[in-house]
């Protein structure tokens, strides 16, 4: 397991179009995922310790960032014959135990996490209204274990302000993660 940073955010850059099968079963591309203030694309897997370790939060986060207008969509990108554990099968049992409230998608061809240029689970990439980007930074301060429960929520923050503004704040720190897992 190596552990990767994700590089700072180039801003504005536009969300680039996908058509994934989700763990129902449907196709889901950028169109239908979006929401009228905008969109969060996380790049995640089943296995790794630091999306184990925020699975909760992001839940949490994401519900809420939900009811101010911007959806959020998960993409498994990782190669599932190196890590049974992100098989498709598992993604669907996992969404469904925990009850993903987005679609959880996975990337099979690893072509829309190479369009991305996602690093590492997680890799959250936080976009406005208009599908240009204003976040590529880290859910919290957590890493393979869960910070502190009343730790700053720089995602949820950062996805509000856009909520409210369009603009994502300057300061981002990287997210951190397991390196994706290529063909």
């Amino acid at each position: 397991m190596v552990s990767t940073e994700t590089p700072v955010c180039d801003f504005n850059t536009p969300a680039i179009d996908f058509n994934l099968k989700g763990v129902d079963g449907k196709m889901h591309s950028l169109e239908s995922c979006k929401g009228e203030k905008g969109l969060l694309i996380m790049f995640i897997c089943n296995h790794c310790p630091y999306v184990k370790a925020i699975i909760d939060r992001i839940i949490r986060d994401t519900k809420a960032l939900g009811d101010m207008g911007l959806n959020t969509v998960a993409i498994m990108s990782n190669n599932p014959e190196e890590y049974e554990e992100d098989s498709f099968e598992n993604m669907q049992k996992i969404a469904k135990n925990m009850d993903f409230p987005f679609p959880y998608l996975i990337d099979e061809t690893q072509e829309v996490a190479k369009a991305y240029g996602a690093v590492c689970t997680p890799d959250f990439f936080g976009y406005n209204a208009n599908l240009e980007l204003q976040y590529r930074g880290r859910l919290d301060a957590s890493r393979k274990e869960s910070a502190a429960a009343d730790v700053k929520r720089d995602l949820f923050d950062a996805m509000s302000q856009v909520a409210m503004t369009a603009q994502g704040p300057k300061d981002q720190i990287p997210s951190m993660g397991c390196s994706i897992k290529w063909y």
